[in-house]
């Protein structure tokens, strides 16, 4: 294949997965007048058309769907190759992505990224928080951070947090102002704050468990957010109750802000995992970043 052949290839890719010739010139460095003509004499040379393009949006039609998802395994082995030289290094280095959610990305990444990267000057790690189950693979990630029970089964996963106790809680003031707690079902009678799920677009049942016996509860309330901060905030302006892991929510218990209950069917939920494609070949650079994440408790 000829160096342009191979070129044109790439840009296709890079459109195809960005559905926009804007955010695909800008992330190849060069126009869109001349992206355009790249798509078109590539399209031209195979005698198919690969892109439906309207005034809105881009999207690949089916045939170019099929040479997008021949290309895109082949692309990401050349880049693991190109990666992997780095082992010729005195030090590992290159490029990490990584799809998470805020409150593992503070917890258990941060923690190890401090202490890591400066001894690494050429080691760097993008971090994207993101609370929908983003597909890795097609979004370009190295590597995800989900709780255990999210990870597909198809990917490699490592642990890098334990398990994590929940709380369900809530203000003094509220609970002075409403009627109390028995048991879980009586959450329908009382306002609470949800977690809007990106991906399905749903609300999270909230899972307790007491003695074996577990129990999902749908919960109302006058709030939902797609944070967890603003969903703490909330329960602590005494908006509505929140059930979230124990960790992030106690200094505030410390502190007298908040206050738990049901504590005896409160839910451990298992705990962050580090994920990636199987056939994905390791980095040192990614090697390296994996054992300092990984879990030994």
């Amino acid at each position: 294949m000829r160096r342009e052949e191979m070129a044109d290839l790439t840009a296709f890719v890079v459109v195809a997965e960005e559905q926009s010739f804007t955010r695909a010139a800008a992330k190849l460095g060069i126009s869109q007048s001349a992206l355009s003509q790249i798509v078109r004499r590539l399209e031209t040379r195979l005698g198919l058309r690969l892109l439906a393009r309207t005034t809105r949006s881009v999207a690949p039609t089916d045939a170019g769907q099929r040479l997008l998802h021949t290309l895109q395994p082949a692309l990401e082995d050349l880049d693991a190759s190109i990666a992997a030289l780095s082992e010729l290094r005195e030090k590992p280095a290159g490029t990490i992505r990584i799809s998470s959610v805020e409150h593992a990305t503070e917890a258990y990444l941060w923690p190890v990224l401090k202490a890591l990267l400066p001894d690494y000057p050429d080691l760097n790690v993008e971090i994207v928080n993101e609370y929908g189950l983003t597909d890795i693979v097609s979004e370009r990630y190295d590597a995800g951070v989900r709780l255990g029970e999210q990870v597909a089964k198809d990917m490699i996963a490592v642990r890098i947090a334990p398990d994590m106790p929940m709380a369900l809680v809530g203000s003094p003031a509220y609970f002075d102002a409403n009627p109390p707690l028995d048991d879980p079902q009586d959450l329908v009678r009382h306002r609470c704050i949800n977690l809007r799920l990106p991906t399905s677009g749903g609300l999270r049942f909230w899972p307790f468990e007491k003695d074996g016996h577990e129990l999902k509860v749908r919960t109302e309330g006058q709030l939902v957010f797609n944070a967890i901060d603003m969903i703490v905030e909330g329960a602590i302006a005494g908006l509505g109750l929140s059930y979230q892991p124990r960790m992030i929510v106690q200094d505030h218990l410390d502190a007298g802000r908040l206050v738990q209950m049901l504590p005896d069917w409160s839910q451990a939920l298992p705990g962050y995992h580090l994920y990636y494609p199987s056939r994905r070949q390791p980095t040192p650079a990614f090697t390296l970043l994996v054992n300092a994440l990984r879990y030994r408790g």
